[in-house]
C-alpha cells in the first residue's frame, strides 16, 4: 500500500517532466512550459502527497489524489480552450477546430493520470475466521 502511493506521487512529479503536449513547429511542452502556476501547483500537491505517504497519512495521500486528478482535468480543459483561442482569427469555426486539433497531447498524461490513480489505492483490510 505504502509503496504503490509512494510511486504514485513520484510519477505524479516526474510526469510533470514529461512531454504533455506538442505544439507543431514549436515542438513538446512539460508543465512549466505550458503554464508556471499549474506546474508549481502539481508539484506542490504531488510533494505534499510524498510527504503524507512517508509519514503514513494515506487519506491525506488520496485526497490529494483526487485534487490531483482535478488538477489534471483542469488543464486538459484550459488546453483545449486555448488552442481554440488561439486560432480565433480565422473566419470560420470549422476552420478554428481543424487548426486547433493540431495540438496533441503526448504519452506524459499517462504518467500523470497513473500516478493519480495510484495515490487512489486503499488497503482493504481481509477479516479471517478462525475455527
Amino acid at each position: 500500500m505504502k509503496n504503490i502511493q509512494l510511486i504514485g506521487s513520484l510519477l505524479v512529479i516526474a510526469g510533470s517532466f514529461l512531454p504533455l503536449v506538442h505544439v507543431p513547429v514549436i515542438g513538446n511542452w512539460n508543465y512549466w512550459k505550458l503554464d508556471h502556476s499549474l506546474a508549481i501547483i502539481c508539484w506542490i500537491l504531488g510533494v505534499c502527497a510524498l510527504f503524507g505517504v512517508v509519514n503514513n497519512r494515506f487519506k491525506m495521500g488520496q485526497i490529494l489524489g483526487f485534487l490531483l486528478i482535478l488538477l489534471f482535468i483542469f488543464t486538459l480543459a484550459a488546453i483545449k480552450m486555448q488552442s481554440l483561442n488561439y486560432f480565433s482569427f480565422l473566419p470560420f469555426a470549422s476552420w478554428r477546430e481543424t487548426f486547433a486539433g493540431v495540438v496533441k497531447l503526448k504519452w506524459g498524461w499517462i504518467i500523470e493520470f497513473l500516478g493519480a490513480f495510484l495515490l487512489l489505492i486503499k488497503k482493504t483490510q481481509q477479516k479471517y475466521e478462525t475455527s
